[in-house]
């Protein structure tokens, strides 16, 4: 198509409009009522839709923490220990597992997560040993003796 004026070329808007309202549409047709249809009111409501699901990604997050460490405290609980001591005597003996691994190892491999649980047990209790102070070695270091 040949434009021999300018005012025919500015008031033909070309195919790139009409796949700009398409792509729009598309996120939209799931939408009730007139805003599957009409252009402006898809606008916002696509709009509305993705700021929820940037929302939701955050929340996913956040909600999946809570649920690892949930996971976590019930298995913990079953040693009998809590699951502050368990995370923090963990961290101390530089063990370097996050809530994730730890929650799938509490469901999947009960064994591994007791050796775990042993293991910060065993350092808990070196710890009350050496602020007793009836502790050969200086506070801080670990010693294989006390898995045994």
């Amino acid at each position: 198509m040949v434009f021999l004026t300018l005012s025919c070329w500015i008031r033909n808007r070309g195919p790139d409009r009409f796949w700009k309202v398409q792509e729009l549409l598309k996120h939209a047709r799931h939408f009730r009522g007139r805003k599957n249809r009409c252009y402006k009111l898809a606008v916002l409501a696509v709009r509305r839709a993705f700021v929820y699901s940037t929302k939701g990604r955050r929340f996913k997050k956040r909600n999946m923490r809570t649920l690892w460490i949930t996971r976590i405290a019930a298995a913990t609980r079953e040693h009998g220990m809590k699951y502050p001591v368990l995370i923090h005597n963990l961290t101390k003996c530089s063990v370097q597992l996050n809530r994730r691994v730890m929650s799938d190892l509490a469901i999947t491999e009960p064994r591994t997560f007791l050796s775990l649980a042993k293991l910060a047990r065993a350092r808990q209790q070196e710890g009350f040993q050496a602020a007793l102070g009836d502790g050969k070695e200086p506070p801080g270091v670990f010693s294989r003796v006390m898995l045994q």
